[in-house]
């Protein structure tokens, strides 16, 4: 009890007496998932204007290609404006930008099952959505520690 004495105790958690500390293995996690899913997102985004990391069409199912009104490229400049959005709510609003991370992430999912040869990726998407839940989730305990 006194090391928890001791532990800056920055806010409470609204269900439970116990104060929540920045500080801890829970807290340490949860600056790790919530940084991570700031700037991964925003450098992705960026890359969609200048394709050095990868040229991103290649991850666009030819089906969405024909639905959109657009270029591919065109369209990944928008879909970079999404994500680098994406990537501010999780440095501002983790709790909200989880969610949106993770729900983004669904939807290149089911992209990319539609493109043969890249069910690899969409399942390395799939646990990455995973880790955007589980940052929505510390959140609830961690926003504004």
């Amino acid at each position: 009890m006194a090391r928890l004495e001791r532990a800056r105790v920055s806010a409470f958690d609204p269900v439970s007496p116990v104060p929540v500390v920045a500080r801890g293995a829970g807290y340490e996690a949860y600056q790790i998932l919530r940084w991570g899913f700031t700037v991964l997102p925003i450098i992705a985004g960026l890359d969609k204007f200048f394709d050095r990391l990868v040229p991103w069409h290649q991850y666009l199912a030819p089906m969405v290609n024909r639905l959109v009104p657009v270029d591919a490229h065109t369209f990944l400049m928008g879909v970079g404006v999404i994500e680098v959005i994406a990537g501010l709510f999780v440095a501002f609003k983790p709790r909200f930008g989880g969610y949106l991370v993770m729900a983004w992430l669904w939807g290149i999912i089911v992209n990319l099952l539609l493109i043969p040869g890249y069910y690899d990726i969409a399942l390395r998407d799939f646990g990455l959505s995973l880790g955007a839940l589980a940052l929505a989730r510390l959140a609830t305990r961690f926003e504004g520690v």
